[in-house]
């Protein structure tokens, strides 16, 4: 999208978690595209977490300055912020459930109260025009009680409503920060919102050392986790890559707003583990059986706000389950 390309060029914006998985991709497209990046990072210091953002900026034609900033910290996020235009929060814990102790404060402290923290800083630097929200598919639909209200479509104008701590709490986590996002956007008349909400998001990202929890459903398939059989679920799934793209295009065409679902299509652990067998034959580790139950519904992902608002044109989600695959490998050896 050349045209594109030459509107983003010499823009200066923030990137809330520059050190994640979604992040990295985006910070790549935007240094490539001529955008100067502040990148908000825990430890500006740690050269070898920040090693692959390293070779990002010394790619150009873009720039990355890193800053010090934590999602708990009031103001940490002022001096990053100062001097952009655009804010794309990316930050959010996204961690597999067994790692969790405190869902309070392992997942919505640091969700809801990121996002307070970081807006109350967007409100108070008069230079914001636009804050790109990383959000989840998990805030427009939390079960079949939410999709039976929708005839069974999920959408921008779906929301979760039967998430909650003890039942759901990542899911609930992104749907009450999003749902303040838009409150505090609501507020005043300065800055628009828009908000990505994809699917499972899959692919190897740019991380040598990734955390996402999408690293751990992916492992879960070919280790012997889901050995007697895989949750009977469908869910929306994209590229990392089409992921970044959607922000990137979400923050520079004037015209986008409102909430974007992101997923190339819908699919089932089942599907995925037919993906992994045709690119790399039978394992121990495979599930012994991967087709859903007949009578399981089946629900419509509504993706043609991203398609025909952004352009977007999804890459297919094979190739990039197969390149997480061997990356995950690679790292076991």
């Amino acid at each position: 999208m050349p045209e594109l390309n030459e509107l983003a060029r010499g823009a200066r914006v923030m990137v809330t978690g520059a050190t994640g998985y979604v992040a990295g991709p985006l910070i790549k497209r935007l240094v490539g595209a001529g955008v100067r990046v502040h990148a908000a990072v825990r430890d500006p210091a740690d050269t070898v977490k920040l090693s692959h953002l390293a070779e990002i900026a010394e790619s150009g034609p873009g720039a990355i300055e890193f800053f010090r900033a934590d999602l708990l910290e009031p103001g940490s996020f002022d001096a990053a912020i100062a001097g952009c235009e655009i804010v794309f929060h990316t930050a959010s814990p996204f961690l597999d459930m067994s790692k969790i102790s405190d869902p309070q404060k392992q997942f919505v402290d640091p969700a809801l109260g990121g996002t307070i923290n970081i807006l109350d800083s967007v409100n108070r630097t008069r230079g914001v025009r636009r804050v790109v929200l990383t959000s989840s598919a998990a805030t427009m639909a939390g079960g079949p009680d939410d999709m039976e209200k929708t005839g069974g479509v999920v959408g921008a104008a779906s929301w979760n409503t039967v998430s909650s701590l003890e039942n759901g709490p990542y899911l609930f986590s992104k749907t009450v920060a999003e749902r303040k996002a838009w409150e505090m956007a609501g507020a005043q008349d300065r800055w628009r919102l828009v908000s990505i909400n994809p699917g499972t998001v899959l692919g190897p990202g740019l991380n040598a050392d990734p955390t996402s929890a999408s690293f751990d459903r992916v492992r879960s398939l070919g280790d012997g986790t889901f050995k007697n059989g895989l949750p009977p679920v469908r869910f929306g799934m994209v590229d990392v890559s089409d992921v970044a793209e959607a922000h990137f295009r979400a923050a520079f065409i004037e015209a986008a707003h409102g909430r974007y679902l992101v997923a190339e299509n819908v699919y089932s652990f089942g599907d995925l583990v037919e993906m992994l067998k045709s690119r790399f034959g039978d394992r121990d580790g495979y599930p012994a059986k991967t087709a859903l139950p007949a009578d399981m519904p089946r629900y419509i992902w509504d993706t043609g706000r991203s398609k025909k608002e952004l352009g977007l044109s999804y890459r297919p989600l094979e190739p990039a389950l197969a390149a997480m695959f061997e990356k995950i490998e690679a790292r076991a050896v």
